[in-house]
C-alpha cells in the first residue's frame, strides 16, 4: 500500500516511516448545479435546507447511483463486508407452480368418466 500521508510503499498495517495506520477512507462530495450557480458539499449536512429537499428528491431515483473507488484491497474489504451482510429476513418468493394443460386434461376426463359411472348407477337401478 502507498501511504496518503508521506506517500512511500510499505507492507504490513501501518507505515513505518510516518506511522500512519492503514485503513477506509470515506468522503463524500456533492456537486450542486442549480440555474447559473454550481457548490460543492462535502456532506448533505452542509446542503443549504432550500436544496436539500430537491437533493433527496433527485437522488432517490432511477437515475442516482454510488461510487465506490478502491484499491485492491480496499475491493477486498467491501466483498468481506458484503459477504458479512445480513440475509434478507423475507426471502424471495416462488412463483406459484402451474398445473400444466394436459394434467387439467386428465382430470377433467376423470370427473367426467365418474360422472357418467354415477349416472349408469342411478338409471340402471330405476328401470
Amino acid at each position: 500500500m502507498i501511504c496518503p500521508h508521506c506517500h512511500r510503499k510499505f507492507e504490513g498495517r501501518a507505515c513505518p516511516r510516518c506511522g500512519t495506520v492503514k485503513g477506509i477512507v470515506k468522503t463524500s462530495t456533492i456537486l450542486i448545479s442549480s440555474g447559473e450557480k454550481q457548490n460543492v458539499y462535502r456532506s448533505v449536512e452542509e446542503v443549504p435546507d432550500s436544496l436539500k429537499q430537491q437533493l433527496v428528491r433527485s437522488t432517490s431515483g432511477l437515475n442516482s447511483a454510488t461510487i465506490v473507488i478502491a484499491d485492491r484491497e480496499g475491493r477486498r474489504e467491501i466483498a468481506k463486508a458484503i459477504r458479512n451482510l445480513p440475509a434478507s429476513e423475507n426471502p424471495p418468493e416462488m412463483p406459484a407452480k402451474k398445473i400444466r394443460p394436459w394434467l387439467l386434461h386428465g382430470i377433467g376426463v376423470v370427473l367426467l368418466f365418474a360422472a357418467a359411472v354415477l349416472i349408469w348407477f342411478i338409471f340402471r337401478r330405476t328401470s
